[in-house]
């Protein structure tokens, strides 16, 4: 992607303006560089437009507002996300796992980005393959009606809502391999107001983000197969 100097350079010898190289891929390009930035928590138009060396205005002939931009970086993450997946239809269990690690793994690398899966709904083609894909998954599992809806809609609010809060974290600092704790730092506490706070303080502050993500997605699944069976 080029940068703003080299922009520069090139509306300085008379080749090739920036703005006749600016598309929404390019521009989406390089708001998922921004927002791939150590410690980087949000982006900005202007920032974006320094980065492709372009008046900031000339973003808004691509995307009318900065949220359409955001939910267009947000449903390239859903397409990334979805293009991970292996495995085969059949198995919808590892199907399920496997999206659900992708996504995170996805906000976590562009947190900027991911922490607004917590309020944007993008509307965008990737977002209604992952719904598809979600129930289809669970209609492999047996479920159908109702409870399909159900399961989906609870996958779901648990992968983006606990994958943006994970990115959230890194993105405010700078990003960390693996996983982070669930606590910052101990949990201080009058043991005579709260005494089991007392009692759990060294399970409460071992808790780390990625296990209790990965936890939330196997219980939506071992729901599922409950559910199903009850209904067989």
């Amino acid at each position: 992607m080029a940068t703003a100097t080299g922009a520069a350079r090139r509306r300085e010898d008379g080749s090739t303006s920036a703005r006749a190289r600016l598309d929404r891929d390019s521009i989406i390009a390089a708001g998922l560089e921004l927002a791939a930035g150590s410690g980087t928590a949000s982006i900005s138009v202007r920032e974006l437009g320094a980065h492709l060396g372009a008046d900031p205005t000339a973003i808004y002939r691509h995307f009318r507002s900065k949220d359409h931009l955001m939910q267009a970086l947000l449903d390239e993450l859903t397409a990334r996300s979805l293009a991970e997946v292996t495995a085969a239809p059949s198995e919808w269990r590892e199907r399920l796992r496997q999206l659900a690690a992708s996504t995170l793994a996805q906000y976590v690398a562009y947190p900027a980005v991911g922490a607004e899966a917590i309020i944007l709904t993008t509307h965008g083609p990737a977002e209604l393959d992952a719904i598809e894909f979600m129930l289809q998954a669970f209609a492999e599992a047996g479920l159908s009606g109702e409870d399909l809806v159900r399961h989906y809609a609870l996958m779901a609010t648990h992968v983006l809502s606990s994958a943006a809060g994970i990115a959230r974290g890194r993105g405010e600092r700078d990003p960390v391999s693996g996983a982070g704790p669930w606590f910052e730092g101990p949990i201080l506490a009058d043991p005579r107001k709260y005494p089991l706070i007392t009692a759990y303080s060294t399970q409460l502050t071992d808790l780390e983000d990625v296990a209790l993500f990965t936890l939330g997605v196997e219980a939506v699944i071992q729901s599922a197969e409950r559910t199903a069976a009850r209904s067989g």
